[in-house]
């Protein structure tokens, strides 16, 4: 079931140019248009990967389809596309939503942050698993994420958002870069120290099961793809054969110029300090006893 947009909020900033709107369910939500000018099929990619990052546990804003009404965007001038020599209304009809992370109050939901309140940000540790995600996808794009807080707290929480570009666009191939499908700023990659630290998110990735992927994708209208449904089982069946590869396209990022994981193979290290200490305690202790 479709939510109902009710009121354009405000337009949003981007290359989709999306538009805030209120939906009938008392949700904001982030809508992008079929005719935005990026590519229409940049609203199945955006629905299909952010059910994947949900089924995964990643923190990504639910995906609605948002029904727009002809009314609603005859009576509202805001709803319009901005293609440079010209502009056009908004295409009524099923849209992509994203609900708004966080909520409307200033300093609530910010795209930046300094690096001490970067490093404090409670989830931190899942910019290793979106990367996981991103490079199964092959996200021609950097990672975009947004940072929220409820009134009072202190430390906010990262969430990902803007999947357009996943399956590069509206081409929907696999092109893979090292440098692609990753966030700007290395800080948020600080305590990656190996495999363990892209838990559990990597695994639930590896072993989704195919089901999974096929519902998302069957949830897509065919309007948002050109109603191809072969182009759309061919896209499936290539994104589930990639599981496989999603190690070596991190290692490839990993072994990059950019050198964005410092601490890789601590990990591994201060175990086996750990476990000789404990060793070395334990015959100490034995010899004493003895």
């Amino acid at each position: 079931m479709a939510v109902v947009a009710v009121q354009q909020i405000r337009r949003m900033r981007g290359g989709a140019q999306g538009q805030l709107m209120l939906g009938a369910d008392g949700h904001i939500y982030v809508v992008k248009f079929q005719n935005n000018p990026q590519h229409r099929r940049v609203l199945a990619n955006e629905f299909v990967v952010s059910r994947l990052a949900q089924a995964a546990g990643l923190t990504a804003p639910a995906a609605e389809l948002i029904e727009v009404s002809s009314w609603l965007v005859d009576n509202t001038p805001e709803l319009e596309i901005d293609l440079g020599r010209m502009r056009v209304k908004c295409q009524p009809g099923l849209q992509f939503g994203s609900r708004f992370a966080g909520g409307l109050m200033p300093g609530q939901v910010v795209d930046y942050l300094a690096e001490e309140q970067l490093l404090e940000v409670k989830n931190l540790d899942e910019f290793a698993g979106i990367l996981a995600l991103d490079k199964w996808t092959a996200n021609a794009n950097g990672r975009q994420a947004v940072f929220m807080r409820r009134q009072r707290e202190r430390r906010y929480k990262a969430a990902f958002i803007d999947f357009g570009y996943c399956f590069h666009a509206g081409e929907w191939r696999f092109e893979d870069a090292p440098l692609r499908g990753v966030y700007y700023r290395n800080d948020v990659y600080r305590e990656v120290r190996g495999w363990e630290s892209f838990e559990p998110w990597l695994s639930r990735l590896e072993t989704m099961a195919a089901e999974t992927v096929w519902a998302a994708a069957g949830e897509v209208p065919p309007e948002w793809y050109g109603g191809d449904t072969t182009e759309m089982e061919a896209l499936v069946e290539k994104l589930l054969a990639r599981r496989s590869r999603i190690r070596d396209l991190i290692g490839n990022f990993r072994d990059s110029d950019r050198r964005p994981f410092p601490k890789w193979g601590q990990g591994q290290q201060e175990r086996g300090e750990t476990a000789w200490k404990a060793a070395r305690w334990g015959a100490t202790i034995k010899g004493r006893v003895n």
